[in-house]
């Protein structure tokens, strides 16, 4: 019991305070006032960095090797002045206690702050389901696990693309709706997923996702087995149902995400795809300073983002705050588009954005509508992987629970990503939940030893330290909201 007691959120929460206040206690009692030196040192080694780095992806030639260079030995200086000095090993031990409070208390706020589970319900096997099948995708994973002699033993129909002779999907699974099936499912990409979803959602049958692809974004979220695709098949005897919703773009479904800007620009280039580093590296310097490419206006909600580089507008906002995290969606079904907008115009504000959800040149915000203008007639997209060209303006909406689809009973479940760092969320956490069993005078006591221990969390060059210490600066991104706040 009593270990129990100490495993949960508040006794995390306490033990991350806890650390976090002896690293740096032991920087300040190992350095004295010159830590504030060390830590000044880091935070214009990373700024500087960071503008050497825009400097090398938005220049060509001699300009870009040096720049490059610059942010190559600008950290390596940074750790010879601190070995120089004889602390080096003081700065490492300091900044891996952060790393362990940083871990601890993401742990500790997770834990209080699970998304609940998207809703299930039973509904009986399926009796004419149809399954579309790509051969070609994820490296030829439909043939090496068997799935179309798996899928047709429990029943189905397969119809198995030949990529000699291309095929209109959205019109495979109509055809299969018109002759009675009752399921649609997909054993392919992305945006094979989506084409063929569209289908089910319009008609009101179930889909099923089979995580053959290469990525499997959208299988990854819905918790299904993408190591081992055929397990999907077990939906088809023993499934359940959920509702998922939908994005559209224009007239068109995506699943995961539409993309534009830089990324949508250059995969549009027939260099592309012979050769993508090259290609990114010659079209970057001019896509970033807006010499090509067109100039975009985002508006959602209340909020305009002008002339931003980048967008990424997706189905359900993806977990911001953990690198690991930028690639899922705790949930498919909060009836909101998740929106990330990059606008970085000079190696100011590039460094600006070390500086997390106070930096300008990241935004992050949900609404259930979207409108991608630009001063251009059309625009490239990515949609679900697949370049297109849409005229503009672009209007991307959701459709809440527009999807039913049927999954495994027994399956691996979403990975949940940690939310971002919040230092006053976590003092919160350790002294609300204390309030309630501790008598008043131990309340006192661990309110002020809470009160110390965010203060000195709190030292930072020039702004509150609620993002983190210099070196967990880099990944978070502050949040507008003209409807949704995102974590």
């Amino acid at each position: 019991m009593e270990r129990r007691r100490r495993s949960s959120p508040k006794w995390r929460a306490r033990l991350s305070l806890l650390v976090a206040a002896a690293a740096i206690a032991f920087l300040l009692a190992v350095a004295g006032a010159r830590s504030l030196t060390l830590l000044g040192l880091g935070v214009a080694g990373l700024a500087a960095t960071a503008a050497a780095l825009w400097w090398a992806l938005s220049h060509h030639g001699l300009l870009r090797v040096l720049a490059a260079t610059l942010a190559a030995l600008l950290p390596l200086a940074v750790l010879v002045h601190y070995a120089a000095v004889g602390l080096l090993w003081a700065t490492l031990l300091a900044l891996g206690l952060w790393a362990l409070a940083l871990l601890t208390g993401r742990a500790a706020l997770s834990a209080a702050g699970r998304p609940g589970a998207p809703q299930h319900h039973e509904a009986p096997p399926p009796t004419t389901p149809f399954l579309v099948m790509n051969p070609r995708s994820g490296g030829g994973k439909v043939g090496r696990f068997h799935l179309a002699d798996r899928a047709r033993a429990l029943g189905a129909e397969v119809a198995v693309l030949d990529p000699a002779h291309p095929q209109d999907v959205a019109e495979l699974a109509r055809r299969a709706v018109a002759d009675g099936a009752d399921l649609l499912g997909v054993a392919g990409g992305d945006g094979t997923q989506a084409l063929v979803a569209g289908v089910a959602a319009q008609h009101d049958v179930p889909f099923m996702v089979i995580s053959a692809g290469t990525r499997n974004h959208f299988a990854l979220d819905l918790g299904l087995d993408r190591n081992d695709p055929s397990t999907c098949l077990d939906a088809l005897t023993d499934g359940v149902e959920l509702r998922v919703d939908l994005g559209f773009i224009a007239d068109r479904v995506f699943v995961n995400n539409a993309s534009f800007g830089v990324y949508a620009e250059v995969v549009q280039s027939a260099e592309y795809r012979d050769d993508k580093v090259h290609t990114i590296l010659q079209q970057l310097p001019d896509l970033l300073t807006h010499h090509t490419g067109p100039r975009l206006t985002v508006r959602a909600g209340d909020t305009i983002i002008d002339a931003p580089q980048a967008v990424l507008i997706s189905n359900n906002p993806y977990q911001l705050g953990d690198p690991a995290g930028m690639g899922r969606r705790p949930r498919l079904d909060t009836g909101v588009l998740g929106v990330v907008g990059v606008t970085v115009d000079n190696a100011a504000q590039a460094a600006g954005l070390l500086r997390g959800r106070h930096g300008r040149g990241l935004t992050a915000l949900a609404a259930d509508e979207v409108v991608v203008d630009a001063d251009a007639p059309e625009i490239a997209v990515g949609v679900d992987g697949e370049a297109l060209l849409l005229p503009t303006p672009v209007t991307c909406r959701i459709a809440p629970g527009a999807l039913r689809v049927r999954v495994p009973r027994h399956r691996p479940g979403v990975p949940r990503a940690r939310p971002p760092m919040d230092w006053r969320a976590l003092v919160r956490l350790a002294v609300a939940q204390q309030q309630e069993r501790e008598p008043p005078g131990a309340v006192r006591m661990w309110h002020a030893r809470c009160g110390v221990m965010a203060g000195l969390a709190s030292i930072r060059l020039g702004h509150a330290a609620s993002a983190g210490p210099p070196c967990a600066l880099v990944g978070h991104l502050r949040v507008r909201r003209p409807g949704v706040r995102l974590g």
